[in-house]
């Protein structure tokens, strides 16, 4: 293989590296706006809801119900409004990845 070749192909995996990178960072700047009331990382203080650990699927439904209005809230109903069903969707996967 010539050299021209295998420094497009080291250039390709280092930019595919990088955009996922930014893309896991940017979940975590999502993430970053629930701690206020779910904690650090899902990991809520007493009288919270602890997000971290807990089924992917049921979070997604508790948010797209929350964005739909089917579920009541005080705040998570307009905060879910802000976001696309893919970023709900990354989000969820986040706080299910987190050890509770």
């Amino acid at each position: 293989m010539n050299k021209g070749i295998r420094y497009a192909l080291a250039a390709g995996l280092l930019g595919a590296t990088a955009l996922a990178h930014a893309q896991v960072d940017q979940v975590k700047v999502w993430a970053a706006a629930c701690a206020n009331c779910h904690g650090t990382n899902g990991h809520a203080e007493p009288g919270m809801e602890s997000l971290a650990g807990k089924n992917k699927d049921e979070l997604m439904q508790k948010l797209m119900d929350f964005k739909t209005g089917r579920k009541p809230a005080t705040i998570m109903h307009q905060l879910t409004k802000g976001y696309s069903d893919e970023q709900l969707q990354a989000l969820a996967a986040y706080f299910a990845a987190q050890k509770k």
